[in-house]
């Protein structure tokens, strides 16, 4: 395969030598509305150094739109005055197009409610430069509406952990978990956010080796550790008024119990720092367990033994894990004592290694939800209190319910039979840590909720999805012929959201499939789309920290900005082919060389064995469109990125951001967009020429759609291709496949939410070239059916 031209973003801004055109340009199926003018004056974008962080937030506050929720008085325009309210045509009526705006009046015309986009970098402590993690944020909406989904409503809230402080994290680098899952979900169904896109590109560090400091703790019994979690759960280590005795008590708990004080006649350890440093120290030791480790993260598989008589190896792991646990709570304890200062207390935990982190993470997760009942030397008398399984237990049971769950009613009476029993804690380790809360953040949640509720289900043909784990994340599974359940991170989950619900980490209920047994799972094999830097992204670095110059409202860096360079754009939403397009079937093709992986976090081997149960599959989704069938694989992992909110819209674009639009039933005649597949230079050049449409005896027999003669559609290799995916849902189920199809990742963008001019700039700041408006109503009235 060619290798494609690489081009950078910057190139977009360019001068043009047509006259500016007013209205659209319609040619059948890909309409061209952007051509700009020729005004060579302005200085090109590819001319500016990128901004230190310091001169970039100093220029975006002058010219980001005042926050708030309130709409903006009007202003005197060249002796006009104007009001703050949505435009309806451009220029405004009054204003002459050959006008020029000083920066005031542009940004009140212009930017007034618009997103702004920065990207972030920082730097990873105990890592050289070369690691390093992305951020993006976005701000200047005039609302509190964003792009990401409410924790609550996805029930997310147990995949995240707020390295200092509690509640929901404000910001994407606050989080113990990168890429941050507080910034994960999108509004949209399958859908991730801008920040979690560029995340993805992050360059993150291989796990730290700790040198074993060779500290060793005391031995202790089991019987001695669970005796003072319980004192810990009764008296923090600051519930004493009296500092000295505070501190005299501390110590003696510490080196009397848990460690050896090597200075104790010299100078005792009975400061803070010197504490902590001697919990560090002995948690570093490298008999521990890895909670950094996935293997690791379903953290109750240490202390979940339904046997009556436990093997010793799992007695010793029951012992060792308590005792881990014990010592992170007494560390965690101490870094957010009312004597640690708050600038050292942020300084550390910044500071400390990932392996500690995960031990305080799980300390705290144990000081939130689980109490210490009874205790004895053994196991068996060890009983625990689950804080959250009330609230659990309805989460499980609104989950069953959002899912269709297909043997409901009998898991529902067994999930109440056994809160009844008290026994929800002994069915298996996934149970015990839904119920409990004791659940690590990260990736892990979806498949405890989705595994204990498959427990709770009495029906024997739950045992064939016994396998589900979370160390093969690209996977779903079918139950009883009713319907199949997809992750979030798998390609079909991702394209097939639109008719589901999507909760949890889950995509569902989806149609069945009859290359599936009864009640089977199915791992999806996908490739890396092509010209991915890392992690499927096509973002690097730099192309992060040039957000904001990439897709600033205004265009370029200027004293004055022409009226004639923007146009107020709008799709069309005249309901012309809306409802051409539906969903016939869900394929899925057993992989034959099971070895072969395809390169992406989505792929790997077969199960090696005879199981039908662990087998990969290639999938597809066929398409009735206008009549006739179109097979379209879902080839790539590709993602969809949820479009920031905006108000006060529609907002006039820019003339150098580039697009075209189409209709969803006329995407599968479109080939190689914008030359993703290389091409010949001067095919590339000639793409001004008039698209070439196909015929019904082509592909097939039938379509709508065109193809070109010289193999790359988009007349420049950054311009976005604006899907109008109006109707039903099936409309943006197509353009999500198309894209998969191709390896092209997109926006989704509400037009009730986000005006079609800043969907554009913002794939321009996440370098896609692919634009999928829908209409929230659609997905009302779909989801109304669902439940209904």
């Amino acid at each position: 395969m060619t290798e494609p031209k690489k081009k950078g973003f910057w190139s977009l801004f360019r001068s043009k030598s047509s006259a500016t055109k007013s209205g659209k340009l319609k040619e059948n199926p890909l309409r061209r509305v952007s051509e700009g003018d020729g005004l060579g004056q302005r200085r090109r974008r590819s001319d500016v150094p990128l901004d230190s962080d310091h001169d970039r937030d100093r220029r975006m506050s002058k010219r980001a739109p005042e926050g708030g929720k309130g709409r903006a008085r009007g202003m005197v325009i060249n002796g006009r005055s104007y009001d703050a309210g949505p435009l309806t045509e451009w220029p405004p009526s009054g204003m002459s197009s050959h006008e020029e705006l000083t920066l005031g009046p542009a940004m009140h015309l212009i930017s007034r409610g618009v997103p702004v986009f920065r990207g972030h970098k920082r730097p990873i402590p105990h890592a050289s430069d070369q690691y390093y993690a992305l951020f993006a944020t976005a701000a200047g909406n005039r609302g509190d509406d964003t792009d990401a989904a409410n924790q609550h409503d996805s029930m997310t809230q147990l995949m995240t952990l707020r390295i200092l402080g509690s509640g929901p994290a404000v910001y994407p680098w606050e989080t113990l978990e990168q890429p941050s899952c507080s910034f994960c979900f999108g509004n949209r169904p399958g859908t991730i956010t801008l920040n979690h896109w560029a995340s993805m590109a992050s360059v993150l560090p291989p796990p730290i080796a700790l040198r074993d400091p060779g500290v060793a703790p005391r031995e202790i019994e089991l019987d001695r550790i669970l005796e003072r979690l319980k004192e810990l759960e009764r008296r923090s280590l600051d519930d004493d008024d009296d500092d000295d005795d505070d501190e005299d008590l501390m110590y003696k708990n510490l080196y009397r119990r848990l460690l050896r004080d090597p200075d104790r006649y010299v100078s005792p350890h009975r400061t803070l720092d010197k504490q902590i440093t001697d919990l560090i120290m002995v948690l570093s030791r490298a008999d521990w367990i890895d909670f950094t480790q996935p293997r690791n993260q379903v953290v109750t598989k240490f202390i979940f033994d339904p046997s009556p008589s436990p093997a010793p190896a799992d007695l010793r792991a029951y012992h060792r894990f308590f005792h881990q646990l014990l010592l992170s709570v007494e560390l965690d304890l101490r870094i957010n004592s009312k004597h640690h200062l708050t600038e050292a207390k942020e300084k550390l935990l910044l500071q400390i290694p990932p392996t500690l982190q995960w031990d305080l993470a799980l300390a705290r997760r144990w000081r939130q939800n689980v109490r210490v009942d009874a205790y004895g030397r053994t196991p068996a008398h060890v009983r625990l209190r689950l804080k959250l399984k009330k609230r659990q237990v309805k989460m499980l049971k609104r989950f069953a319910q959002m899912m269709k769950w297909p043997n409901l009613a009998e898991t529902l009476a067994c999930l109440r039979q056994r809160d009844e029993e008290n026994t929800l804690d002994l069915v298996s380790s996934h149970a015990l840590a839904f119920f409990s809360g004791l659940v690590l953040p990260g990736p892990t949640f979806p498949f405890l909720i989705m595994n204990a509720l498959i427990d709770m289900d009495p029906d024997k043909a739950t045992d064939e999805l016994a396998l589900l784990t979370h160390m093969h994340p690209h996977c779903g599974f079918q139950y009883r012929n009713s319907y199949t359940y997809w992750t979030a991170a798998s390609v079909v989950g991702k394209v097939l959201a639109p008719t589901c619900h999507a909760v949890a980490g889950w995509v569902g209920p989806a149609r069945p499939t009859v290359d599936l047994g009864r009640s089977q799972i199915a791992r999806i094999r996908s490739r890396k789309p092509p010209g991915v830097v890392r992690s499927g992204v096509v973002l690097t670095a730099e192309d992060v920290r040039g957000m904001s110059e990439r897709s600033d409202p205004l265009g370029l860096l200027t004293e004055v900005f022409p009226v004639e360079e923007y146009r107020l754009v709008s799709a069309d939403m005249d309901g012309d082919g809306e409802d051409l397009v539906r969903i016939e079937m869900l394929s899925l093709k057993p992989c034959v060389d099971r070895g072969s992986g395809g390169g992406s976090a989505g792929s790997g081997s077969g199960s090696g064995g005879a199981d039908p149960g662990l087998r990969w599959f290639d999938a597809s989704l066929q398409f009735a469109i206008d009549g006739v069938s179109w097979p379209l694989r879902l080839a790539f992992d590709v993602s969809f990125i949820c479009a920031w909110p905006c108000s006060d819209g529609p907002h006039p674009l820019f003339c150098d951001y580039l697009y075209r639009c189409t209709k969803p039933d006329e995407l599968v005649g479109i080939k190689n967009w914008n030359g993703l597949y290389g091409g010949h230079p001067h095919d590339r050049n000639a793409r001004s020429l008039s698209p070439v449409a196909v015929g019904r005896g082509d592909q097939g027999g039938g379509g709508r759609g065109v193809t070109r003669q010289d193999g790359g559609e988009g007349e420049d290799e950054e311009e976005v291709l604006v899907v109008e995916a109006f109707g039903v849902p099936d409309n943006e189920v197509l353009a999500r496949a198309w894209c998969s199809r191709w390896g092209l990742s997109a926006v989704v963008a509400d037009v009730g939410k986000t005006c079609m001019a800043c969907a554009i700039r913002e794939a321009y700041a996440a370098k896609l070239t692919v634009v999928i408006l829908v209409e929230g109503d659609q997905y009302a009235a779909a989801a109304a059916r669902r439940d209904g």
